[in-house]
């Protein structure tokens, strides 16, 4: 069943109060909101949806109501769902007409509807975010033309990964899953499992680290012998050993895998999707997590620095190569062309297409570098602090949403929340000049 959205009526009710008289009509937040196509999202978001017998969906505006503000705000859905019960900007934002005391939806509602939607639908906010940004003046049409691009890690929730801890937690998990089947294992190693975790722990932090290393093949002991007691206890019984297919491997893995390993490691059980990136930081390494990339606009707009593109890189590709996706799904999103592409040294050697080719420049590139082009390529460090910004203010700093599909989801989302943050200030400043020429005449009237 698709979504029904709700039609303001313009009633007056006996026992509700009206949310525009109780807020203030000249709100950032109650401009924005009639900014926004809400039936270009709904007939986006829509096509996710079929007109099969069912439960009626949550309506559109109020789903992507709420990942605007969770992002743009930087909350989680916990903190937005207390938050939209006592802001009445929030639910005007988000299509009500009259004040509500409870929440119409439930938490677990705004996770399943992303993963409903999916990677290509949720770049409609994205390209919402920049539409807006034209229709209220903060950005031109030809600012999307030119555009930076630039890697970056989105890091995962994740414990920083060890052998002992990953060798520790695996055991943990097949013996707490076993205990759930009802398995009788001959022995669990709880507590000498925790010991030989701490030891190893305090062995390699005093730098005895043959000790430590002695106490790491402990912790592989106990992790091979529940093992294969598993594998006993479970053997001709196909419903067991399909349960246990998948904990019984990644196990396995977590016991053997090595340095330099060209198998795929895993650096977290319950995110098997994470990937080890080092981009040359002397503070920090290694990074954990997936390759993102990230596009601003060359020269800053008048509303600011906007986010034109992201995009999730899995499988740790080199940046150069990412230019083949990236450019043709930028123009996808402005509805133009680039006419100007700048990157840093790590692109080099990309693989633009050919009709682009000769519109990239990198750093330290010589050839076809005119005055004009070398005086722009200062302009090409703008991204950093729009990377920054979309960790520290727009929840990329830590993805807390789960596997490949979340790992996909979250830059676009904190793109768009950057983007549409952008568009509040610079609707705030637009009715702060307005109030204040208001004034000015008043007064001039008055002398």
């Amino acid at each position: 069943m698709k979504p029904k959205e709700v039609i303001k009526t313009g009633q007056h009710d006996m026992f509700r109060s009206r949310l525009d008289q109780i807020i203030h009509m000249g709100h950032e937040k109650v401009v924005l909101a009639g900014k926004i196509d809400w039936q270009f999202l709904s007939q986006t978001f829509g096509e996710a949806y079929t007109d099969r017998p069912g439960h009626p969906p949550l309506p559109t505006r109020l789903m992507a109501g709420l990942q605007i503000l969770k992002y743009a705000d930087n909350l989680s859905d916990e903190e937005l769902c207390a938050r939209w019960v006592e802001n009445p900007y929030y639910q005007y934002f988000c299509g009500e007409e009259f004040f509500r005391h409870e929440l119409p939806f439930d938490r677990s509602s705004m996770t399943r509807w992303r993963q409903r939607q999916g990677e290509d639908r949720l770049q409609a906010l994205l390209q919402e975010s920049l539409a807006v940004a034209v229709k209220v003046g903060a950005a031109k049409p030809q600012d999307f033309t030119e555009a930076i691009v630039d890697t970056t890690v989105a890091e995962k929730n994740v414990a920083f990964p060890t052998d002992a801890k990953l060798i520790h937690r695996a055991r943990e998990r097949l013996v707490r899953q076993a205990k759930e089947a009802g398995i009788d294992l001959r022995q669990s190693y709880v507590r000498v499992g925790k010991h030989a975790l701490i030891k190893h722990q305090r062995y390699a932090h005093a730098k005895q680290y043959k000790r430590a290393r002695r106490k790491l093949r402990t912790l592989k002991t106990f992790l091979g012998r529940t093992i294969r007691d598993i594998g006993r206890k479970i053997k001709g019984d196909e419903a067991l050993e399909a349960a246990f297919l998948r904990p019984l491997w990644q196990a396995e893995r977590v016991m053997t895998q090595k340095k330099r390993d060209p198998l795929p490691k895993i650096y977290a059980l319950h995110a098997p999707e994470v990937e080890c990136i080092g981009k040359g930081k002397a503070h920090k390494p290694y990074e954990f997590g997936v390759k993102a990339s990230i596009a601003t606009t060359l020269k800053r707009c008048k509303g600011g620095q906007f986010a034109i593109h992201a995009k999730a890189l899995p499988g740790r590709p080199y940046d150069g190569h990412t230019l083949e996706t990236v450019i043709p799904e930028i123009e996808a999103l402005t509805g133009g062309t680039l006419k100007r592409i700048l990157a840093d040294a790590g692109y080099r050697g990309h693989n633009a297409p050919d009709s682009h080719k000769f519109r990239v420049f990198t750093a330290g590139q010589k050839r076809r570098v005119t005055p004009a082009i070398k005086r722009l390529m200062k302009r090409r460090s703008a991204v950093e602090p729009v990377i920054g910004h979309l960790k520290s203010g727009h929840r990329m700093k830590r993805n807390y949403l789960a596997h490949e599909q979340g790992d996909a989801i979250n830059p676009i989302l904190a793109a768009t929340g950057y983007n549409f943050r952008l568009i509040l200030k610079w609707i705030r400043l637009l009715l702060r000049q307005f109030w204040m020429m208001m004034i000015c005449n008043q007064s001039a009237r008055i002398a």
